[in-house]
């Protein structure tokens, strides 16, 4: 046997070996660990969906690729803002065909604390969640088919889902739980409120006496909505008297009940400096219109939420206003707008 046969003869050999060879799995994912601070509610981390390294880097490449899109011109990204803490600077948002949605997108900073998604909170869940921008004919206006169809038959997204999920096979579910492993981590804690409780920064004399009248139930009121002291959010479903005549059904459009009428999400004010406008519309370009409206400007109503009608018109003077609005700035943390984590990949 000459020397080039026995080479030739060698290959085929190991050819035959590795082709026999078992496919490897892949390494399990590396999990998410993430504790909650002090007086927060824990973590939600689902168990048919753990948050993983691997699970959140599919996500957030998912969530800035406008792939998804029946056009492929706009991503999740689109109208939730990293510089504008996760929301659209726009009062409505606009769909692939320039078609004008209905409301103002929110936040989706700290959602990990939360249940039900939407201003309505028609979705369970951030897995729900996340598919329903997707499908709907005013923002990205795509069949769940034909974007797991257009994911599969690339091949990147399929190592991405390899390494995320254990298959290269693609469907929705596995779209919706990596959206929402990403989704689940944008999560901003440190702001100069965070670190004037851990005795790390210090309030000035406007902050201090805005925290008391936002604290003051009779005063400010602020805290029979928006609970003190961690997502400063109760997020339940309430009308807050935005209009004497309903113009928008709101929560009832979900459960069916008269007391629903209305009735929009309580939302954090974590952040709130950077998401305007505001209101479920975004009727109110400021703060200090907000402020206004809570001092005067609201609605009592068959439908208006019961905390409203203990608010006396008139309540708060200018500097009050201006008091409370300088602590709400305490709640901003400017490093959510440029963290790379959670960034464009």
């Amino acid at each position: 046997m000459t020397v080039k046969s026995i080479v030739l003869w060698a290959l085929a050999l190991l050819a035959v070996s590795c082709h026999d060879l078992p496919t490897l799995p892949p390494p399990a994912p590396t999990p998410f660990v993430f504790q909650s601070p002090e007086g927060f509610p824990p973590f939600f981390d689902p168990t048919d969906n753990p948050t993983t390294v691997e699970g959140i880097a599919l996500g957030r490449k998912l969530f800035y690729d406008p792939i998804l899109s029946g056009n492929n011109t706009l991503a999740c990204a689109d109208c939730h803002r990293q510089e504008d803490a996760f929301s659209d600077p726009r009062v409505l948002s606009v769909g692939i065909n320039g078609q004008v949605g209905l409301r103002h997108s929110m936040s989706l900073t700290n959602l990990a604390w939360q249940p039900r998604l939407f201003w309505d909170g028609r979705a369970f869940g951030l897995e729900e969640q996340a598919l329903m921008p997707i499908q709907d004919p005013l923002e990205m206006h795509e069949s769940l088919a034909n974007a797991v169809s257009k994911l599969q038959a690339d091949a990147e997204y399929r190592d991405l889902f390899l390494r995320a999920f254990g298959t290269e096979k693609i469907d929705s579910s596995l779209l919706g739980k990596a959206l929402a492993q990403f989704e689940r981590t944008i999560i901003s804690l440190d702001t100069k409120y965070d670190r004037w409780k851990k005795g790390l920064d210090s309030l000035d004399k406007s902050e201090i006496l805005g925290m008391q009248i936002f604290m003051n139930i009779n005063h400010g009121g602020c805290t029979k909505c928006h609970s003190f002291g961690a997502i400063f959010s109760d997020f339940i479903f309430r009308n807050n008297g935005l209009d004497s005549v309903v113009t928008d059904e709101g929560r009832f459009a979900v459960t069916g009940l008269p007391e629903d009428r209305g009735a929009f999400k309580t939302t954090s004010l974590r952040n709130i400096e950077y998401t305007a406008p505001y209101m479920h519309d975004g009727r109110l370009a400021t703060l200090e219109d907000v402020m206004e409206f809570y001092n005067t400007g609201f609605h009592l109503g068959p439908h208006t939420d019961p905390a409203m009608f203990t608010l006396a018109k008139g309540r708060l003077s200018a500097k009050d206003k201006a008091d409370v609005i300088a602590f709400l700035k305490t709640l901003s943390d400017p490093d959510l707008l440029t963290n790379p984590a959670f960034g464009k990949p």
